[in-house]
């Protein structure tokens, strides 16, 4: 016979590991199912069902992320370079990873990286994933990197790793913050006005986000974007062009 004690312990191990509750809309497809619903209404609660799961995916994924970026300290700039005579510092791919990684993992997010060379562009995707399924994607285009007498191979070979910094960094909200390559290329002269205008033409022309432009090059107008950055914006607005 079971006494209070017993009964006490086992309504304590029950507390605290209780079962888990299926998601309602999971709920409703077994009731269906077992009233012997048809194909019409079984697919609309699969349906259901689906987009249910998706949204919770969103929701831990901006939740998680949120919290990672909270924790995500300011990068060490361990790089030294030239832009033309104006010398800068910035954080190079392997000290991005290096901070974000474990942080990123805590949280069940993880990064990857797609590329490819069509033409005169390189083209990097970014993806942010998390445990749950979700993900979101971040792409930026540019023409090889052929300043120092680069070699073909070279030359898109630096592309390909200032494209994964710069999105990996835009992916996490840490583009406009933490880029020193768009402080030093500020220092620089401004673009004329006819290179304003063919640049304010073209964002007309394939339907750029104007603001967003902006914001990438850390500028408040088109005229203040810095002669040594005017190719690589004309890249970026040529590359919608393709999607």
């Amino acid at each position: 016979m079971e006494g209070p004690m017993t009964r006490l312990a086992r309504n304590n191990r029950a507390s605290e590991a209780p079962s888990p509750i299926p998601p309602p809309s999971l709920s409703l497809l077994s009731a269906a199912l077992a009233r012997g619903a048809d194909g019409e209404m079984l697919e609309r609660l699969i349906g259901f069902h689906e987009r249910s799961q998706a949204h919770e995916a969103r929701k831990a994924f901006e939740k998680a992320l949120s919290t990672a970026k909270a924790k995500i300290p300011v990068i060490t700039k361990n790089r030294q370079a030239l832009l033309g005579r104006q010398p800068y510092r910035h954080e190079d791919l392997a000290e991005i990873a290096r901070t974000i990684t474990p942080i990123l993992a805590r949280n069940g997010l993880s990064y990857r990286f797609r590329s490819q060379s069509t033409g005169a562009l390189v083209t990097v995707v970014c993806v942010i994933s998390h445990r749950d399924g979700y993900s979101e994607e971040n792409c930026l285009s540019a023409s090889p990197d052929e300043s120092c007498e680069k070699n073909s191979i070279q030359a898109i070979g630096s592309t390909l790793t200032y494209l994964q910094r710069m999105t990996l960094k835009a992916a996490l909200g840490l583009a406009a913050s933490d880029d020193d390559d768009g402080q030093a290329a500020g220092a620089s002269a401004a673009i004329s006005r006819q290179q304003a205008r063919e640049l304010i033409d073209l964002i007309d022309e394939v339907g750029a986000d104007k603001d967003a432009l902006l914001q990438f090059f850390q500028i408040k107008g088109i005229t203040d974007l810095p002669t040594a950055r005017f190719r690589q914006a004309l890249t970026m607005l040529n590359s919608r062009r393709t999607n």
